[in-house]
């Protein structure tokens, strides 16, 4: 089968790979559609910290948002997911230590992270093999570009529970790639005041299209008062800046992960009373992005600038967006698209 893999700091190819087989306990996934991401961004030029600290190498086959529909299944797994629609979860535990049964394999020490950490090929190919624990399934009301976007999603959502809101609550959403985006439309599905912050006009335009109530730069950010800070962004100094905007008493949840480490002043923290809360991954909130996108009260899909095929991978995380792309921030993938 084809394969988009990564070989080196900026270095890649399509390759003609075995196909994967459902060992006992896994599934094969015949892929429909999957995401690039900013993670996959950081593999392309080699910043992602994985690489630095012994959890990735080259060459890795990245893609952990995907879709698809189960084409095979391994010994011990229910035939009935044979044909089934299907997303998953990018974590894998090990099923076995303490937080693995403490419903916290997404942070499992011998975890791995499908296209990402410990070697897991991912889904920027045309199947992919994943324990059948991690899958699950799609309704007909979420088609293929919703799907895909399952594993963002539950990062979004999950946020957006961390950020404890509840109606009318006033919340700062910072960075308006996909993950921000998301969590601004879960936002206002459950009623809150929701603001975005960031560079680029156009961005800032696009989010102001999907109803936030105020999409602003630093510079013309006014003095609101919020109830929570999302920061979803890259950029290094933003979790100082969401201290400085965070009411007391209320919450900042740190979503994004910057190249570099990022300072922040604790004796801010405790002066002010702010909980601070980090989240790696969706995996808990995956089945409530889904539901959210089937019930209708979170649409997705004008997310999605355009769909490409395997060919086109490498520009895109050069940062080329394909031509008429349209203005959201997520480009997605079909692999059998030539």
């Amino acid at each position: 089968m084809r394969a988009f893999v990564i070989t080196g700091p900026r270095q890649t190819a399509v390759q003609d790979v075995p196909p994967p087989a459902a060992a006992p306990g896994q599934v094969v996934v015949d892929v429909e559609r999957a995401g690039v991401c900013g993670t996959d961004a950081e593999f392309f030029t080699g910043e992602m910290a994985y690489l630095h600290q012994g959890h990735a190498e080259y060459p890795i086959r990245p893609g952990h948002e995907w879709c698809g529909t189960v084409s095979a299944v391994g010994e011990g797994v229910d035939g009935t997911w044979l044909g089934r629609r299907v997303a998953g979860d990018t974590m894998l535990g090990c099923g076995r230590c303490p937080r693995c049964r403490g419903g916290l394999h997404h942070v499992c020490e011998d975890r791995f992270e499908v296209g990402i950490r410990g070697g897991w090929p991912g889904a920027l190919a045309e199947q992919l093999a994943i324990p059948a624990s991690g899958l699950r399934e799609l309704p007909e009301a979420v088609d293929a570009v919703a799907g895909a976007l399952a594993e963002p999603g539950g990062n979004g959502l999950r946020a957006v529970h961390a950020a404890t809101l509840s109606p009318g609550d006033r919340v700062l959403v910072l960075g308006p790639g996909t993950i921000g985006l998301l969590a601004a439309m879960f936002a206002l599905a459950g009623g809150a005041e929701v603001h975005v912050l960031g560079l680029t006009p156009e961005s800032l335009g696009f989010a102001a299209a999907l109803g936030v109530h105020g999409a602003w730069t630093a510079q013309t950010l006014p003095p609101l008062g919020f109830d929570a800070v999302i920061d979803c962004s890259n950029a290094p100094a933003l979790p100082a800046l969401a201290l400085e905007l965070i009411q007391p008493g209320k919450r900042i949840v740190f979503v994004g992960l910057a190249g570099r480490p990022s300072a922040i002043d604790t004796r801010s923290m405790v002066l002010k009373d702010v909980t601070a809360v980090g989240l790696l991954g969706g995996s808990p909130a995956l089945a409530g992005a889904i539901g959210h996108y089937a019930a209708g009260t979170v649409d997705p899909r004008p997310l999605v600038a355009a769909t490409v095929g395997l060919d086109d991978v490498g520009e895109v995380l050069a940062g080329s967006r394909p031509a008429g792309a349209g203005p959201g921030p997520k480009i997605l993938i079909d692999p059998r698209q030539r």
